[in-house]
């Protein structure tokens, strides 16, 4: 049976993630409202549907970290302290740069995902094991998505 090290190493890492996936739906909300240019539509929709996905999967993340026996993150500082990924405060942001941004952060996203369900495995977590399998598909998706905007 796995020891407490191994569900502390997984509690750190689905906050990790929980941090990840907060903060790409906002750059990728952010996105969505301040994107301009000849592909505003179809990239206003993108966003849009992307940071939809995101955040219904925060709940999803921080109900295993519970379930897991560990506390959750509790404020956007800990979101901050725990995630890779970067804030983008720019004013004004060339769309084919946000899209390159978002497509580095969602493969950032699926390596996050992937030591994830290591820990899960470490810890002998099977439903969070098999949950990440969606979550890297998805990911996954979106980067496949954002990259062939880019050509």
């Amino acid at each position: 049976m796995p020891g407490d090290n191994a569900n502390k190493a997984l509690i750190d890492s689905l906050n990790g993630l929980l941090a990840d996936y907060f903060a790409l739906y906002v750059k990728t909300k952010n996105y969505h409202w301040h994107v301009a240019g000849l592909n505003f539509h179809d990239l206003h929709l993108l966003f849009d549907e992307q940071s939809a996905e995101l955040f219904a999967l925060t709940d999803v993340v921080a109900e295993r970290v519970r379930k897991n026996g560990g506390r959750t993150l509790t404020s956007i500082k800990s979101v901050g302290a725990h995630s890779v990924i970067k804030d983008d405060d720019r004013d004004k942001v060339d769309a084919l740069d946000m899209v390159k941004a978002l497509r580095d952060d969602n493969a950032k996203l699926v390596a996050r995902i992937r030591e994830a369900k290591a820990a899960a495995g470490a810890a002998g977590d099977n439903a969070t094991e098999g949950l990440s399998d969606d979550w890297t598909d998805q990911a996954e998706k979106r980067v496949w998505f954002l990259s062939q905007i880019l050509g």
